[in-house]
């Protein structure tokens, strides 16, 4: 199963997409989008939209896991934002892609095991998890990751569809006949 997580944001859109069977996860690819310095704030949109559209057409994931909207400093910031997202949506959607979206709370709690950590804890876990050489860089690369190993290790992401899929083990009708 690939899931490919979204961190938006207006002036950075950070992407990581994560090959998994349920077990074992694999990196195959992180970044970040962004758009020259002095670029409008449209044609910002329109580079977000336009590389994911080709991202997502490139490593065809079976979900696409996004960060929402949790708070920002001020409405400017928060309507960017929403904007930023709202591009990443469409794109996903417009390739028929199934989309689940966690906070930045659930996020951190699934990669971590902690809802407050700071975004190098984050990292370091992501580097952890999928066994890499370095935490993957800018942080919005590393959060975007994170979103998608939140995914698979949420309820209805790839970890749980795989032990569905198992099933039980041959002839245990209960907890009580499991035998490892």
């Amino acid at each position: 199963m690939i899931i490919f997580g979204i961190d938006p944001g207006s002036e950075r859109t950070g992407y990581g997409c994560v090959d998994t069977d349920g077990r074992r996860h694999h990196l195959r690819t992180c970044g970040t989008i962004s758009a020259p310095a002095h670029t409008a704030f449209p044609e910002r949109l329109h580079v977000i939209h336009s590389t994911l559209v080709s991202l997502l057409a490139e490593h065809q994931p079976d979900c696409v896991a996004i960060e929402n909207i949790f708070h920002a400093r001020n409405v400017r910031s928060a309507l960017k934002l929403g904007h930023a997202r709202g591009v990443a949506l469409l794109a996903a959607s417009a390739a028929g892609i199934a989309i689940a979206e966690y906070s930045p709370a659930e996020i951190k709690r699934a990669v971590v095991g902690f809802g407050r950590a700071e975004k190098a804890q984050v990292a370091q876990m992501v580097k952890l998890l999928l066994g890499l050489d370095a935490p993957p860089s800018p942080h919005d690369a590393a959060d975007a990751v994170a979103v998608a190993i939140c995914h698979i290790h949420s309820s209805h992401g790839a970890v749980a569809l795989a032990a569905r899929l198992q099933g039980p083990p041959a002839g245990a009708r209960s907890w009580r006949q499991y035998r490892p």
